[in-house]
């Protein structure tokens, strides 16, 4: 059955990338010049010398590794990918005439555009109908594969919030921060009393980095739990049975 993943590397305080660029916030030009590239690049450092992530970009060389394991794992249970237009951008010129995908990529944007084809079997498709109507034909167009929600960290918020993504893996690296973009904050619009709940169901550990894999079950609503102070173990309305 066809899950909605998505995958996103961060730091310990949970930023994916540095603070944006408050003077041009929409120019990708100058990115790799601005502030949100030293941390983006701290966090997903680990993924660099992996020899599936480089295979993917064209390079040679690469270090055959759990991480590259992960990476090769992540790649082949895609069949479809949805993106926001902010990450197309920064990266339709440095991806080249060979993006890494291989497989149909759908962009979320306010922007008409043509379909833009690819070597290697990518495509992308710019969808002005929302992140919905992304979803849906990327789901089409996967088959039997999962649909990867590429990023960036704001989309993954979106398709989380909007209770659309099934599946969460983070890569977490051992580093503080301290500013940046972070992949959870208020846009998921939860409540006081609300929470997204999430089961891992993968765990691993490598020198670099740890890998969590989580089933996402979604939206519940938190409880008062005294148990701390009462002594018992089971809450409120809950059976010993």
């Amino acid at each position: 059955m066809t899950k909605v993943t998505a995958q996103m590397s961060v730091s310990l305080d949970g930023f994916y990338t540095g603070p944006r660029d408050t003077r041009n916030p929409k120019e990708m030009s100058g990115w790799m010049r601005g502030p949100e590239a030293p941390g983006f690049f701290r966090v997903t450092r680990w993924a660099v010398d992996a020899m599936a992530w480089r295979e993917r970009q064209g390079f040679a060389g690469g270090e055959q590794s759990i991480d590259s394991e992960i990476i090769a794992q992540t790649f082949a249970a895609a069949g479809a990918y949805v993106m926001g237009r902010r990450m197309f951008d920064a990266g339709e010129v440095p991806w080249g005439e060979e993006p890494p995908f291989h497989a149909p990529v759908f962009v979320v944007t306010h922007r008409t555009r043509d379909v833009l084809e690819r070597q290697g079997g990518t495509s992308f498709t710019f969808v002005t109908e929302g992140l919905e109507r992304a979803i849906e034909l990327a789901r089409e167009a996967a088959g039997s594969k999962d649909v990867a929600v590429a990023g960036g960290g704001e989309l993954v918020r979106q398709v989380l919030s909007a209770g659309l993504l099934d599946q969460l893996e983070l890569h977490i690296a051992p580093v503080l921060l301290g500013d940046g973009q972070r992949l959870f904050d208020h846009s998921l619009g939860l409540g006081a009393d609300d929470g997204i709940e999430l089961i891992p169901t993968r765990v691993v550990e490598a020198p670099a980095v740890t890998h969590i894999r989580y089933i996402v079950t979604g939206r519940s609503k938190l409880v008062l739990d005294d148990r701390g102070a009462s002594g018992d173990l089971v809450g409120p309305g809950q059976s010993e049975e």
